[in-house]
């Protein structure tokens, strides 16, 4: 559900989106289902991952505007170039990076890697996203509430015109996600919006809102704070469970 929700986010005409921990795919095809001209990079670490994102991207009909690279998000900038990632380049760039620094690590490194990282790490990220985008480019992250403080000292060192959208499951409920969206060179100060929440007091279905977004007839206007109802559609179901 995350990688919808911020492929949803990503704004209205983009023409250059770059999705940073790609792993299937599922965020970037989100958001050029919603948009025909879209071009999108997809970066992900593990071959296996990035070959389904590309399994993916042919089975949606994207091939002819859509690339993946096999590439460490935190790699060297030198690193980042000879594999064709270039700098100051995308109008949005947008991650879900692994989440949980505490617990119990999986057996298998690759996974265990998408699952554990710890805070510090999160300014790495913030760091590749904010050098891929151009001059006034915009990034988006998502990522559990408790890692707002960092991913904020990380977005405010490089960024303005931040804005939190807080993403509680159920009404009167704390945040368990927050999305979280900058743009270079902007001096404009932080905005906090009201939480989205997604559930009902009851029961495990979606609110309306959240659920034309999943269903891909609606998409968040971060001007509103808000999903908004559009035409459009979602991509088909990627090749690997997310």
């Amino acid at each position: 559900m995350d990688s919808v929700l911020l492929g949803t986010s990503v704004p209205s005409g983009t023409r250059r989106l770059l999705d940073l921990g790609a792993g299937a795919g599922v965020a970037g095809l989100c958001a050029m289902a919603h948009e025909e001209a879209l071009e999108t990079t997809f970066v992900e670490i593990d071959p296996d991952m990035a070959e389904l994102a590309r399994l993916n991207v042919a089975q949606n009909g994207f091939g002819h505007r859509a690339g993946v690279v096999t590439l460490d998000v935190l790699a060297a900038g030198a690193e980042r170039k000879t594999a064709g990632l270039a700098t100051d380049r995308f109008d949005v760039v947008i991650a879900n990076p692994p989440y949980f620094s505490e617990g119990t690590l999986a057996p298998d490194p690759t996974r265990a890697g998408a699952r554990h990282m710890a805070a510090t790490f999160l300014d790495g990220w913030v760091k590749t996203a904010v050098s891929s985008a151009h001059a006034q480019g915009t990034v988006i992250f998502i990522h559990t509430a408790d890692a707002l403080p960092e991913l904020l000292g990380a977005f405010s060192a490089r960024m303005g015109g931040i804005v939190v959208l807080p993403l509680s499951p159920r009404p009167g409920m704390a945040a368990s996600r927050v999305m979280v969206k900058g743009r270079k060179g902007s001096r404009a100060p932080t905005t906090l919006l009201p939480p989205i929440t997604l559930h009902g007091d009851e029961g495990n279905g979606f609110v309306p809102e959240i659920d034309a977004v999943l269903r891909g007839t609606a998409r968040f206007d971060w001007q509103r704070g808000s999903p908004v109802l559009i035409s459009g559609g979602i991509p088909s179901e990627p090749t690997a469970k997310q």
